[in-house]
């Protein structure tokens, strides 16, 4: 009986057993979603201010918590963020993200069983619900995904204000989700733009210098005509052939084996690497260093095997119901494609997703979603709402292989809008919106920091309500109609704006009459110069531009600063901006983008005489 019981556990994949979830016992306690939650943090005010103080270090502290009245002692605490962090730190702010690890000074600690939890600062959200609303689509249309919940924080008994409390995707979520058994996590990102410990470099826009288009530090004596890509950019700048440039562009002759679309990756422009838009490219592991940086599960050269070749099979459509979870994968990305998200997967800078393998099979889950429903590059509202469901990635999805295998079999591309139709019919995004405004208000009309006023929260909220039914009419009209590849404007969103929702450009004007409101104000922008930061022309939102910073990080106890110049808790939270320099005086670090844009046109100008 035991070496029957012996052979199933080692072989249940191959039986069709799957890994039933557990439940922890911390669901319906923290992520009860009928209420706020409360999260008293408790530090000694030296160290709180030395924490505010060294927030972008990313340095975890001591500190005690007491959630809805439950105390917990020596756990670890940071900020966190990626652009996010240094943001807040560019606005004078100290509403930072945090990270809370129950089990950073004491393995055996846990929050019912919950090991991390983040708590969201709902910076560039003036809707306080993106993220919370997207997670909740996810849950309820089944999509593996992180609980979610709103807190409202204290420091030291006094009001700091509303968070988005989300399950943090490490072992409690993957032991509740898949069992004791689960498989591989990865969390890819070749961009460098923070996102915590062993998961890309700090960012911090001081380390740049938009003046000369090089990271500060870097050669001063070089030609500062010369483009220099910040060294943090995975895979480099995409190889251009090289020509006179005496010659016109109608006169360059491509060499036989010259394929444009190489230069960006596939069809699509994505900033990523190829291995983070999950390519095969082949059999050495050296070559997917971007996935293996970003494991979250500690993994074994078997493991890096079965992924590179589950990752093959991928790319050649072979076997795909063994090298994908199917149901799982077109769930994820039905309500994904919903939001317009182009800070993921799906846009230019392919990041913000986690990878999920168990015997060789990989589904998506998914993450960070304050910069969906449009509001990353915040660009033509009617084009937004009206995004053809089958080309969600601009230039086409050839190279994000994790999509577009849905798009290359008629079967799956019928299940993918089944799916769809059952989503529109299913979730009441409308009563999710109607109920969470009505939860948080009270809070968000208290909330000492926040980055919005009651007033641009408010217009937020509606313009998220337009959008979303806008949204599923459009794509209701795409069902009907049989057209879900090509543009259409079925619906006329003009009469809203996205940077009402909170964007990349309006960080909300804060709340000017209580102490510690975040003075956050929204940055002229150049002329020729459109609202996503880019020329006018461009969709998607601005390219981030990574620091050389490196090295690790070692816990608070070894190396704890002593002291800040960051106020307590109490204090009266001030937002110096005179220190930043505003946009009208870096006109020059336009240069930058615009050599993007040359080579871009360049590219373009050659992968159109290349067709001819």
């Amino acid at each position: 009986m035991i070496l029957v019981v012996t052979i199933l556990f080692m072989n249940g994949a191959k039986l069709g057993l799957t890994a039933m979830e557990r439940t922890m016992g911390y669901e319906n306690r923290l992520f009860d979603n009928t209420q706020v939650h409360t999260i008293d943090i408790v530090m000694e005010e030296d160290s709180w201010d030395a924490f505010i103080a060294n927030a972008t270090n990313e340095e975890y502290y001591a500190a005690n918590l007491v959630i809805d009245g439950e105390s917990y002692k020596n756990v670890g605490i940071r900020a966190k963020g990626n652009t996010s962090l240094s943001t807040v730190a560019s606005l004078g702010s100290e509403r930072y993200s945090f990270k809370i690890e129950f089990d950073h000074y004491d393995s055996s600690k846990s929050y019912h069983g919950l090991d991390k939890l983040n708590l969201n600062n709902l910076i560039q959200d003036s809707t306080m619900m993106k993220d919370y609303l997207v997670f909740t689509m996810m849950e309820q249309f089944g999509v593996t995904s992180s609980l979610c919940s709103y807190a409202y924080i204290t420091v030291n008994g006094e009001d700091w204000g509303l968070y988005v409390a989300i399950e943090g995707v490490e072992d409690g979520f993957l032991e509740r989700n898949y069992g004791s058994g689960y498989g591989a996590l990865y969390k890819p990102d070749s961009m460098n733009f923070g996102g915590g410990r062993g998961n890309g470099k700090e960012f911090d826009m001081g380390d740049f210098d938009f003046h000369t288009g090089r990271p500060n530090g870097s050669d001063s004596g070089a030609d500062p005509g010369q483009f220099q890509p910040p060294s943090g950019f995975g895979g480099g700048m995409p190889e251009m052939p090289s020509f006179d440039n005496s010659e016109a562009p109608g006169d360059f002759d491509p060499p036989e084996d010259f394929d444009p679309s190489g230069m960006f990756g596939g069809g699509g422009f994505g900033m990523g690497s190829s291995d983070v838009k999950l390519q095969y490219i082949d059999d050495d592991p050296g070559s997917y260093s971007n996935i293996w940086n970003g494991a979250k599960t500690a993994i074994t050269e078997s493991d890096q095997n079965r992924l590179i070749d589950s990752l093959k099979k991928l790319s050649e459509g072979m076997d795909l119901e063994s090298v994908v979870d199917v149901e799982q994968v077109i769930r994820y990305f039905v309500v994904h494609n919903y939001v317009c998200n182009d800070d993921s997967y799906t846009g230019m800078m392919i990041h913000n997703y986690y990878l999920y393998e168990k015997d060789g099979q990989l589904a998506m889950l998914p993450w960070d979603y304050n910069l969906g429903f449009g509001t990353f590059s915040a660009r033509d509202a009617t084009a937004t709402v009206n995004t053809p469901i089958d080309s969600p990635v601009s230039g086409g999805s050839d190279d994000r292989p994790m999509l577009h295998w849905i798009f290359e079999d008629e079967e799956y591309t019928a299940l993918y809008h089944q799916y769809f139709a059952e989503f529109l019919s299913s979730v009441d995004i409308q009563g999710i919106i109607d109920s969470t405004y009505q939860l948080i208000k009270p809070y968000v009309e208290k909330d000492p920091t926040a980055f919005y006023t009651v007033e641009e929260f408010e217009l937020g909220v509606q313009t998220l309500r337009q959008f979303c039914e806008m949204r599923s009419e459009s794509i209701s009209m795409q069902l009907e109609n049989g057209e879900t590849t090509e543009d259409m404007d079925y619906v006329d969103a003009s009469g809203i704006s996205l940077s009402d929702m909170g964007s990349m450009d309006n960080l909300g004007s804060g709340t000017s009459d209580s102490e510690g409101g975040a003075q956050a104000k929204e940055a002229e922008i150049p002329e020729g110069v459109g609202p996503s930061g880019l020329p006018g022309g461009f969709s998607g939102g601005p390219p981030e531009l990574p620091s050389d910073a490196s090295g690790s990080v070692e816990d608070a106890d070894a190396n704890r600063p002593t002291g800040g110049n960051g106020q307590g808790p109490g204090g009266d939270f001030s937002f110096d901006r005179n220190g930043a320099e505003g946009p009208a005086s870096e006109l020059s670090g336009w240069i930058w983008i615009a050599a993007s844009a040359v080579i871009l046109g360049a590219g373009l100008v050659i992968a159109k005489r290349y067709q001819r």
